[in-house]
């Protein structure tokens, strides 16, 4: 593409209110804004894909968290693929596939330390978003470093048909978990646990206290739970926990709007059990990516991991995939392809 024909404009989504409980359409808006000439050591790029998570909600406030909150009136950002369409640094050219984190718009111009090339040929272009990025790190960080999984071990995975909950549970089995439990909010995702995952048993949420289904899936406790839900969840959880158990916190999206907080009521058992709560930040523990290429990328290939995603069109339809996840109605990673 000629110089004369970059694109000077683009089209982002912005924060036009902090929400209150559930976003509403009034709190962001698409706008068009100019697009700066590529400086020294940037890249001008097209986005083909955009990841839209969790997390963003709790970025949509203002609350302490472990990542600064988007500002009201400017763009919101996250994880995306796009081509490089101009390069004013070394090592990238025009036709290059990227991952930045200029998300939620079609172009964007940053600094190319900030984006990692990735090969189309190795893997479909979302996989980087989802699988092969942040979100299969996080999976299998929480559980590689964290949760140090041992050879036998009972493994409750809370949201388990969600993008990381679906590779955390594979993980799990394939470094030696001997039962490994997951929970969704569908007959058709319970289903997709067992069937597809290999989830040795899986429930719906919905249909019970969680407390007595993981009771009758778990008779003798859970060692591991990797909580991607929080509230009755962790409650449960905790509930259940054998001696020296660990519980991995990797989200709690039954929290994230702010409505009425659920538990937990019994940290007691903590005690009790001997048992740890941990938490991490893929940020802080990046040493582990080539182990997770490595391995992550060799079950891939041989056809042991499986994922899933569930792709919506069109960069008008971004804040309503985003709403859509939030609900639950995304099997695996939720994808924006532009």
């Amino acid at each position: 593409m000629s110089e004369q024909n970059l694109p000077t404009t683009a089209h982002a989504w912005h924060l036009d209110s902090r929400p209150a409980g559930r976003p509403a359409t009034s709190d962001l808006s698409l706008r068009e804004v100019e697009l700066p000439t590529p400086g020294p050591g940037q890249l001008l790029v097209t986005n083909e894909y955009l990841s839209v998570d969790p997390y963003m909600r709790g970025r949509m406030s203002d609350k302490k968290s472990y990542i600064e909150p988007y500002e009201v009136g400017a763009p919101l950002d996250g994880p995306a693929v796009g081509r490089v369409l101009a390069s004013n640094a070394e090592g990238f050219a025009p036709g290059d596939h990227v991952v930045h984190f200029l998300g939620w718009r079609d172009h964007a111009v940053l600094d190319a330390a900030t984006a990692q090339k990735v090969d189309p040929n190795l893997a479909p272009l979302p996989a980087y978003l989802g699988v092969l990025g942040v979100t299969g790190l996080t999976a299998y960080i929480g559980l590689e470093r964290f949760a140090k999984i041992k050879e036998g071990d009972t493994v409750f995975v809370s949201g388990a048909a969600g993008a990381v909950g679906s590779i955390a549970g594979q993980i799990a089995k394939l470094k030696g978990a001997g039962l490994v439990i997951g929970s969704a909010g569908s007959a058709e995702k319970v289903k997709l646990l067992v069937e597809e995952y290999g989830y040795d048993a899986a429930f719906n949420y919905k249909n019970g206290p969680v407390a007595e289904q993981l009771a009758k899936a778990a008779p003798e406790g859970i060692d591991v739970f990797f909580d991607n839900v929080g509230g009755e969840h962790l409650e449960a959880a905790i509930g259940a926990l054998k001696l020296h158990a660990r519980i991995v916190l990797c989200g709690m999206v039954s929290q994230y709007n702010g409505e009425e907080v659920v538990g937990p009521r019994n940290l007691w058992n903590l005690s009790v059990t001997r048992s740890d709560i941990l938490s991490f930040m893929v940020s802080e523990e990046l040493d582990l990516q080539p182990d997770f290429v490595r391995e992550v990328g060799g079950w891939l290939a041989t056809g042991k991991l499986h994922y899933r995603e569930t792709v919506r069109e069109g960069l008008d339809n971004t804040f309503d995939a985003f709403l859509a996840m939030m609900r639950g109605e995304n099997v695996g990673k939720m994808i924006v392809k532009l």
